[in-house]
């Protein structure tokens, strides 16, 4: 397997497929998940010319389950690493829920002043925060989050099993087209990882203020959700990361939820091609 070490010791595994030479389209997936819930995207972007990067983030997936770190700015830092093991230039960086956070404070904090990001996307994804606090008082009450704590600690592959089931993909709909087959393939993902990270990561992306990363984002950006998103609520969501980004796009789906990449991935990965080739 491909892996690097972080300047803590960590040990990140990821892919990279494609002409090293072609223009990079970085992929950062969602808590609990792994690199491997982008392959229906870097198939599509490895089929029209792109290279195609995606790594699992600490503790999820094929990287070590270490016990520390398991907070945005260390992802943004082994997204950083990786970036600078692969020479990666030019990139667009894409990032959904989570990953969405991890992009944001990655492009931030480290591709610009690098000069390594062409664009950014970012898809269903957290900033600026989940939780209600006083600047943001439409956000989700704590007890939200601590119910999510509580059915991974009580029986994580049961709650796994169940998020991926209901409102993960909106399979909880009426007239839902339901796939067993993406549900295990959440639930093998889920499993995966280390329940600690996983545990100690909700915090992560519900709690972090990621205003001030969001408004240093200067790059082209596009920002994508569902309007039946019952993960990420899109108005605290996607609508606030198109106001706090100076050069975004927005656009809204009727009736996509939150795993929109993968029950309406022909449709977003035509829109994700336009931006990038635009």
């Amino acid at each position: 397997m491909a892996t690097i070490t972080t300047q803590d010791g960590t040990e990140i595994f990821y892919k990279d497929w494609g002409p090293k030479d072609a223009q990079p389209i970085v992929f950062h997936h969602g808590w609990p998940l792994s690199s491997d819930d982008w392959d229906g995207q870097m198939l599509f972007f490895l089929n029209n010319g792109f290279r195609v990067v995606a790594h699992d983030r600490r503790g999820h997936g094929r990287s070590a389950q270490v016990s520390e770190g398991h907070d945005m700015a260390h992802y943004a830092a082994d997204a950083s690493a990786v970036a600078e093991h692969l020479d990666l230039r030019n990139a667009v960086h894409i990032g959904h829920s989570t990953g969405g956070g991890e992009v944001a404070a990655y492009v931030a904090r480290y591709g610009q002043p690098q000069g390594r990001v062409a664009k950014a996307v970012l898809v269903s994804a957290v900033p600026p925060i989940m939780l209600k606090t006083e600047a943001y008082p439409n956000g989700l009450p704590i007890e939200v989050f601590d119910g999510i704590r509580a059915g991974l600690a009580a029986n994580r592959a049961q709650f796994f099993l169940d998020f991926a089931s209901g409102p993960f993909y909106g399979f909880n709909r009426p007239g839902a087209e339901v796939s067993e087959g993406v549900i295990r393939n959440w639930w093998r993902q889920g499993m995966m990882g280390s329940a600690q990270a996983h545990y100690l990561g909700i915090k992560a992306f519900s709690e972090t203020d990621q205003t001030e990363d969001l408004k240093a984002i200067t790059v082209p950006t596009l920002v994508l959700q569902g309007d039946d998103d019952q993960v990420v609520p899109y108005k605290e969501a996607a609508e606030l990361q198109a106001k706090l980004i100076p050069n975004a796009e927005l656009k809204i789906y009727a009736g996509y939820p939150h795993g929109m990449l993968t029950t309406h991935g022909d449709v977003i990965n035509a829109d994700l091609l336009a931006f990038v080739k635009a």
